[in-house]
């Protein structure tokens, strides 16, 4: 029985189409298959790799720390300087009100927790939610998941969740003395790159000040650079109460977080004690990988290449049959004329040698989440196989 018969029979599946490449190597940008033929991964794993692939001081990180020690005990007895030695780093890069690290597994325990906290701290139990918004896959996390098709096969799910549309004025009004949280992405991911206008977003947290309500920005995939700043949020002038990191929180390893402030996070410390509870969150060789990540990403420059890199993308991209660009930057989606075309597009480039895919609630556009670390050549041997692509599908 080859790899491939294993991984279909003995490897929970997804979807009934998985990719279903096998991999072998990964480095950089580029990532091999089993048969030697390299692609560039124009997706950073789903917005993991933002230093791509394999970098060669997040591996000894994670050997030295190996090397030390592994897990040890369940998260928040033993002082184990990876975690704490990130907290710090990370704290340094944010707001003084965000000044207390909760370390998770992955971006969705990061989301069940900090609703948890929004509960704990208000004592209310109504939470306003987003349209088209993805915050992770446990039940929790799915109640504030904004699209029925995927939610209703696994009701009941939380109470008292009420779903706006992003940037709609409606949802300025629904907040009150009676809820709890207000949780949405700072751009939203999944329905293919939706910025928030300024105004209606710093009204949210206007609002939310009003009413004593956490306001929770998920940054799981907009976080460490993405979208030209450390934090996209940077880039509204508001401060989240508490803020959700994953995906290249971890440098490649398994790693989610939510963050607040001390006194807010100290709530799950009492009535009950172990609030929040978890085994293997924060693992010490995912918090050096995290940490010497972030070290790599600070110390060069491709923060501030982001926007420059931007541009390349639209000045590149273009086609007749890409309908529109939208973009956060080194984020972007491209519209195509229907979600068959855009399936067999995307189809077409993993063929081609690109790794990319489509939107949850946007399957007419075509996901680009580069590596922050590609260079200009690269952008633009990206772009000539896209449009390669598209030549090759529409003749």
């Amino acid at each position: 029985m080859n790899n491939r018969q294993l991984f279909l029979q003995h490897v929970a599946q997804t979807s009934p189409a998985p990719i279903g490449i096998e991999m072998v190597k990964a480095q950089g940008i580029h990532l091999w298959d089993i048969n030697g033929k390299q692609y560039i991964d124009m997706i950073s794993g789903f917005s993991v790799c933002n230093i791509g692939h394999s970098h060669p001081k997040v591996i000894k990180a994670v050997q030295d720390q190996a090397a030390e020690y592994m897990h040890l005990i369940v998260y928040g007895e033993f002082i184990e300087s990876p975690q704490t030695s990130y907290a710090k780093l990370l704290t340094d890069q944010l707001p003084g009100s965000l000044n207390c690290v909760y370390f998770t597994n992955s971006g969705t325990e990061a989301t069940e927790g900090a609703m948890k906290l929004a509960k704990r701290v208000t004592g209310r139990s109504k939470i306003i939610a987003f349209n088209n918004a993805y915050h992770g896959s446990t039940q929790g996390a799915l109640s504030v998941m904004g699209d029925e098709y995927w939610r209703n096969a696994f009701r009941p799910l939380l109470p008292d969740v009420y779903h706006f549309d992003y940037n709609s004025d409606a949802v300025i009004d629904a907040i009150d003395s009676q809820t709890a949280c207000v949780i949405l992405e700072t751009v939203q991911a999944e329905s293919g790159i939706i910025a928030p206008n300024k105004e209606w977003i710093q009204a949210i947290r206007k609002k939310c000040n009003e009413n004593c309500v956490l306001l929770i920005f998920d940054e799981i995939q907009a976080g460490f650079g993405r979208t030209g700043t450390l934090w996209a949020f940077e880039q509204f002038g508001i401060v989240p109460d508490i803020l959700l990191l994953g995906k290249a929180l971890g440098g490649g390893m398994p790693l989610g977080a939510f963050i607040a402030s001390q006194r807010l996070m100290s709530t799950l410390t009492h009535d009950p004690v172990l609030g929040h509870i978890t085994t293997f969150g924060g693992h010490p060789v995912s918090c050096a990988a995290g940490k010497t990540a972030l070290e790599v990403l600070l110390g060069g420059n491709y923060i501030n290449e982001v926007k420059r890199k931007e541009k390349l993308l639209h000045q590149y991209l273009v086609h007749p049959s890409i309908i529109s660009h939208r973009s956060f930057g080194l984020w972007m989606s491209l519209q195509f004329a229907s979600n068959e075309l855009n399936q067999t597009i995307v189809h077409q480039c993993v063929q081609n040698g690109l790794i990319t895919d489509w939107f949850l609630f946007a399957p007419d556009r075509m996901r680009i989440a580069l590596p922050l670390i590609i260079t200009d050549e690269e952008i633009k041997e990206v772009c000539d196989t896209i449009l390669k692509s598209i030549h090759e599908i529409i003749q």
